[in-house]
């Protein structure tokens, strides 16, 4: 009799991003599967680009939940999971569709989580234009720079070599277990339709759940687009980029949501919040330069996983299986 396979429902929201969505899904159509049973859902937030079409043509084994283009990342990834839950899998794997990823990243990830009960794992996130850069991976809470803050030099070789527990996980790439979903819903779209992945997984973490690192996941990420330039808006577009667009990267009501429900406490939330404003007010008026992002930077620490269980249901991935940069 064949042994069971853990089943992966793979979700990922996207809008008019058709070659970059494409490239996406051939490189998961290369992925290692053993042990595996995936599927894939694309939710296609109203791409006029011909997205859904191109996809239908080449991957017509992947699902696809047409939308209006409304959603936004943090809506779009919630309306893939609901459509994966009707599937009843054990883990839904949220992504961004501009990666590329090894082929061993999901066996590892999956061996990771079944090795770690009650966690939630993500991979290494690499840059694919400098392989060997990572990525937002493992930010780190620190007060006095005004929030979260990603570490921006830290490379491969520097990173640990087995799993290791973080404050957050970014949301280009998690796998969270069905009991996870059941146990702390989707993310919260109407507060946080860009930053639902921070405060989703810094929840869980807060009610006793493991955030892992899976440093032999790898997976290759396209560089984020820089946010529009403050001091070179005019003070109308500022008003709105800061105070009237909620969905606006740098609206300040999101940011303080975001402190206050991800801090370690209410007071670091408020005054991160209060160090954030003055770090803005410097970045209007063109003065900020580098400050603070040039602090000492410290890579992770390590800490050891527990040994896979007897009745897991997928085979250990040796260390080696993984893509060397």
């Amino acid at each position: 009799m064949s042994e069971k396979q853990i089943h992966v429902e793979i979700v990922a929201p996207v809008h008019n991003r058709r070659e970059v969505t494409l490239q996406c899904l051939r490189s998961l159509s290369r992925i290692d599967r053993t042990g595996l049973k995936v599927h894939i859902i694309i939710v296609d937030d109203g791409s006029t680009d011909g997205t859904s079409e191109a996809i239908r043509e080449q991957f017509p084994e992947v699902e696809i939940v047409q939308e209006d283009g409304s959603l936004w990342y943090t809506a779009g990834t919630n309306r893939g999971i609901e459509a994966a839950l009707e599937k009843n899998p054990d883990y839904v794997l949220a992504i961004n569709d501009d990666s590329v990823f090894d082929d061993k990243f999901l066996r590892l990830m999956v061996s990771c989580a079944e090795e770690n009960p009650q966690s939630v794992v993500g991979p290494l996130l690499l840059l694919w234009d400098r392989p060997h850069q990572v990525f937002q991976v493992a930010p780190r809470w620190r007060t006095w720079y005004g929030g979260w803050h990603h570490s921006t030099r830290q490379t491969v070789w520097t990173m640990p070599r087995e799993a290791w527990d973080v404050e957050v996980i970014v949301g280009n790439c998690i796998l969270l277990p069905i009991a996870a979903i059941k146990r702390f819903g989707l993310m919260d779209a109407k507060r946080f339709p860009h930053y639902g992945d921070a405060e989703y997984t810094v929840r869980m973490r807060k009610n006793g759940w493991r955030l892992l690192i899976e440093p032999r996941a790898r997976i290759f990420c396209q560089p984020n687009a820089l946010p529009p330039t403050l001091h070179k808006q005019s003070l109308k577009k500022l008003l709105e980029m800061l105070f009237f667009n909620e969905k606006s990267i740098h609206s300040l009501s999101k940011r303080w949501l975001v402190n206050w429900t991800t801090a370690p406490s209410r007071m670091q939330g408020a005054l991160a919040f209060a160090v954030f404003l003055g770090r803005l007010g410097l970045k209007t008026v063109g003065l900020a330069g580098r400050w603070p992002n040039d602090w000492p930077e410290e890579p992770p620490t390590p800490t050891r996983s527990p040994k896979l269980p007897a009745d897991s249901k997928i085979k250990n991935v040796k260390q080696n299986s993984a893509t060397e940069i």
